[in-house]
């Protein structure tokens, strides 16, 4: 990592990255107002289009998931090394994208998240075009769909389902920060559990079984779930609804939840005691019923499925992300989080995620900001382990 630092290409790509700083935070907050709710990244894909047929990047195509995907430098074959950033946020359509600035604050939905790690992909193209870059391997930037919530990695799964999509590493730029890699990919489950019965009058249907009782019952028993430690893993009711007047004995309810575990095999096991939970609250509740009543009915839809794992520490491409971010004065931190990079690591491909500079809060809420806080120097050194991993200053 040293060795790559010390070539003057990277020298020049930092000197770019520090002058055009500025343009990179407008960038951001151009994409920041763009609506882009998962499943309907349309018009913030095309925005990022037009910034990377602006570079002169090659091959500049998108698929069908959605995903936008340019390489670097024209003329390389395969995908070499990937570096990602998600397009879609987690909010509606209609949400107020207006960016307000407080200071040296920028206050917007989906500023940090992920409207920095797209800015961050296209900052590293222009580096990679401005600085003269020539990676023995190339490199694929990516903006992928369906990332967030029920998208389900969507994105990552579709650049995955090509037998001959096999890179060298990906790694995943993801909202702001400098000290962080995270190479543990943090595994989820969430479903939802649905309640049935013949409902009626609370007064005079009063003893058949109820599907809110039975969602209650649920809740409480996911919540006293004896979950470990180590490795951490969480079961949360996430959602409740159900019920169609006051005066009515619902037909349906329903509940959902999200389970996460740094482990897979602990995924599995949390995954069946949430279903067996289930199944005694149903029981629970057709015992109480009536005699001559119909009983209450259980189903369990799946809502999405992240698989876990992790890029071994001592792995080169860990390794050279924790030596660049001391390159940048930063004491690393080896990380947890649910990325892009979770479907590149179920595959057998190195994977992890970085920030991409910066400071930033209050992700997932209207309240979200950035603060550009050495943002160059976070996609420096992302831009030190994309080329040091593309084979850039090796023997």
């Amino acid at each position: 990592m040293e060795t790559v630092a010390a070539l003057p290409q990277l020298g020049r790509a930092r000197a770019w990255l520090e002058r055009f700083d500025s343009d990179t935070l407008e960038c951001q907050r151009a994409l920041a107002a763009v609506p882009a709710p998962t499943g309907d990244e349309e018009r913030r894909a095309e925005a990022v289009a037009r910034r990377f047929a602006d570079l002169g990047l090659d091959r500049l195509r998108r698929d069908p998931a959605g995903n936008l995907l340019a390489r670097w430098p024209a003329g390389a074959e395969g995908a070499g090394v990937v570096v990602a950033a998600h397009l879609d946020t987690v909010f509606p359509a209609d949400t107020d994208l207006t960016v307000r600035s407080h200071g040296a604050r920028l206050l917007a939905p989906g500023i940090s998240d992920n409207a920095r790690g797209l800015a961050g992909i296209l900052a590293l193209a222009g580096a990679c075009r401005h600085a003269g870059l020539a990676t023995p391997a190339p490199i694929t930037f990516v903006a992928t769909a369906g990332e967030e919530g029920a998208g389900d990695l969507a994105g990552a799964r579709q650049l995955f389902a090509d037998p001959g999509f096999r890179p060298l590493a990906f790694v995943a730029l993801d909202g702001a920060g400098i000290e962080r890699v995270v190479h543990r990919a943090l595994g989820s489950r969430r479903l939802r559990a649905v309640f049935r019965g013949p409902g009626g009058h609370s007064w005079a249907a009063f003893g058949v079984a109820n599907p809110v009782h039975a969602v209650a019952v649920a809740a409480t028993l996911a919540s006293e779930l004896p979950l470990p430690a180590e490795p951490r893993t969480t079961a949360s009711v996430v959602r409740i609804g159900g019920g169609s007047g006051l005066n009515t004995i619902p037909q349906e309810a329903w509940l959902e939840l999200d389970l996460r575990s740094e482990s897979e095999a602990t995924l599995d096991t949390v995954y069946g005691q949430v279903s067996e939970a289930l199944a005694r609250a149903l029981d629970a509740a057709n015992r109480r019923r009536a005699a001559g009543t119909a009983p209450l009915t259980l189903q369990i839809v799946p809502l999405g499925y992240r698989p876990g794992g992790a890029t071994d520490p001592r792995h080169p491409l860990v390794e050279g992300a924790v030596v660049a971010t001391r390159l940048v004065g930063r004491e690393p931190e080896l990380a947890t989080a649910s990325t892009d990079a979770n479907i590149a690591i179920s595959r057998g491909v190195p994977g992890i995620a970085l920030g991409a500079g910066g400071r930033g809060g209050g992700t997932h809420t209207t309240g979200e900001w950035y603060e550009n806080v050495d943002g160059p120097a976070g996609l420096y050194r992302a831009l030190l382990v994309v080329c040091a991993a593309a084979g850039l200053g090796a023997p």
